[in-house]
């Protein structure tokens, strides 16, 4: 069964644990990378989540490295502690025949806990850059025994703000250790830390061909922007659905999505930052075991999360970026299973949307959304089935008492039993099916020629948007300005790392992004203002001095 992984130069206890996870076939990734890893060579893997680059960078790292010493011999940076736990359960299991002791650190957990568990020994730690460099400055890990490092998803650290911490933390790691570097994207930023600390490193990467797989239905609605909860109750009442991740642009918005659809009888739940670990383990429990059938989540949270067997991915909001919108369908389709991916589009996302299809070098085809005929349709056919279900199982007893009683005070069977189906569909008859005004594609192009305009703002990937009105700041937040823009270079990724490094924010803490051609407009949470403020005053921004003001 794992005789193609033998190949690759795995040892016995490696295969026996691949074995028993049904691991069948090295992923393009895996057969790139091992080999190259085992030969003691640095790597750079470009590639998505999902194309197995845990098991291609941890393998080789539980085979070359010692176990069972006092020392951390192995260090694996990510972006999230939700992914830090994923990568962390992950490589026990690939080890638990060699007796690997794995520790995944993470803000939110006790400080005492982590440094008991330092003090046992540890041969792997698998840490988010923040939580790993405040151990660092109080003393309570030493790293100096590291013999293998590994930066995973490095493009998502940069957009969080977490460059600067990794690169001291890689500052305090052995010159002589092995280095495996895997992102999606290759932004300036990401290369540079490449030139500097792994400057040799071999490149393997899967081709953006492979990145949306092919087992995956992609179409797309466009519907007007005050319109988008009345569509997707439409989409989630008529699709033949056993799981879906619904993707928001804010945590926000996902609590406030969760909610709706709660309140419309959906079993439905959010997932953020602000809940404690435990809460979003019961929560992702839930969802796993189907007791949950739609979890609503962001692209942060979401990125690190092993969620399988999802049937369906909702694109309530637009990604900010297109590798996001890679990542998001990516969590459907998978192990061969088919899956749908949908994305809602208002008429100012379709300039997006075509630049989205460029990225993926694929048509995402325009659907029209379920009819009012179509929805009373699908309710009849779920309760003709509800009903025949009761007649095969022979749970009626109750119902045989109430019938035989009615029908010994004379009534006719036939009225009977129609009363009988009106008052059993009484609630399912007065959910309503919301009016939503059909928008036609030629319709949904108006400010085309108006990205030229000099007032023509920016999204956060950069690109322009359309027209030059101003949109609404998010509730909780507050825009600032900065006095450099577009002509001075600026990118959205320079703007995250400044703004979290200097106003001592997480990246992850910074909302919607605008770059004009002289100015640059972002949003803080209010809490953050004052920080970002004092910490950005007198600073530089792509190498250039800025000021930083209320907008």
């Amino acid at each position: 069964m794992t005789q193609a992984f033998a190949q690759l130069g795995l040892h016995d206890a490696l295969l026996r644990a691949l074995a028993e996870l049904h691991y069948q076939t090295p992923s393009p990734i895996q057969t790139q990378a091992i080999p190259h890893l085992l030969a003691g060579k640095n790597v750079l893997g470009q590639a998505q989540t999902g194309t197995g680059k845990t098991a291609a960078f941890g393998l080789p790292m539980l085979q070359t490295i010692p176990i069972g010493t006092p020392h951390v011999h192995a260090l694996v940076l990510t972006p999230t502690r939700e992914l830090a736990t994923q990568v962390g359960n992950a490589l026990f299991q690939y080890g638990k025949y060699l007796g690997v002791r794995v520790l995944p650190i993470y803000g939110g957990q006790s400080y005492e806990r982590q440094f008991r568990r330092l003090e046992k020994g540890v041969d792997v730690v698998v840490a988010t850059p923040g939580r790993l460099l405040d151990l660092l400055q109080q003393k309570m890990i030493d790293l100096s025994h590291v013999r293998y490092l590994v930066l995973d998803e490095a493009d998502e650290m940069l957009k969080m703000g977490f460059i600067d911490d990794v690169k001291a933390i890689i500052g305090q790691l052995p010159s002589d250790r092995q280095t495996a570097l895997f992102s999606a994207t290759m932004p300036n930023e990401i290369r540079a830390i490449i030139a500097q600390f792994i400057p040799d490193a071999v490149h393997v990467a899967v081709q953006q061909e492979t990145m949306t797989v092919q087992q995956i239905e992609q179409r797309y609605y466009l519907v007007p922007a005050d319109a988008k909860v009345a569509a997707l109750t439409r989409l989630l009442e008529t699709e033949d659905m056993q799981s879906a991740l619904i993707f928001t642009r804010t945590r926000a918005a996902s609590a406030e999505l969760a909610d709706t659809l709660i309140k419309r009888g959906y079993m439905a739940s959010s997932i953020s930052g602000d809940l404690s670990q435990d809460a979003r383990e019961a929560v992702l429990r839930r969802f796993r075991n189907g007791d949950l059938p739609i979890l609503v989540a962001t692209d942060v949270v979401a990125r690190g999360v092993d969620i399988p067997q999802v049937s369906h991915v909702f694109n309530f909001d637009m990604p900010q970026n297109d590798e996001d919108y890679v990542h998001r369908i990516g969590r459907t389709g998978r192990a061969g299973r088919s899956g749908t991916a949908i994305t809602l589009v208002t008429p100012r996302e379709v300039r997006q949307l075509q630049f989205l299809e460029r990225f993926i070098k694929q048509s995402i085809p325009m659907a029209q959304l379920p009819r009012l005929e179509d929805i009373r349709a699908r309710r009849e056919a779920l309760f003709l089935k509800k009903l025949e279900e009761m007649i095969i199982s022979g749970e009626k007893d109750l119902g045989k008492q109430a019938l035989e009683a009615i029908l010994n005070a004379g009534y006719n069977l036939e009225d009977v039993a129609t009363a009988a189906l009106q008052l059993a569909r009484a609630d399912e008859l007065e959910a309503p099916i919301e009016h939503i005004k059909t928008v036609h594609l030629a319709e949904a192009r108006p400010d085309r020629d108006r990205r030229k305009s000099p007032a023509a703002t920016s999204r956060r990937d950069g690109r322009p948007s359309s027209g030059g009105r101003e949109r609404p700041v998010e509730e909780g937040m507050v825009r600032l300005k900065i006095d450099l823009g577009r002509n001075g270079n600026v990118r959205p990724a320079d703007v995250v790392s400044t703004v979290a490094v200097l106003g001592g924010i997480q990246g992850k803490r910074i909302g919607a992004i605008r770059i004009q051609d002289t100015h640059t407009y972002f949003e803080v949470p209010e809490d953050a203002v004052k920080r970002v403020l004092t910490g950005m005053k007198n600073s530089k921004l792509c190498g250039k001095p800025i000021t930083v003001v209320r907008a």
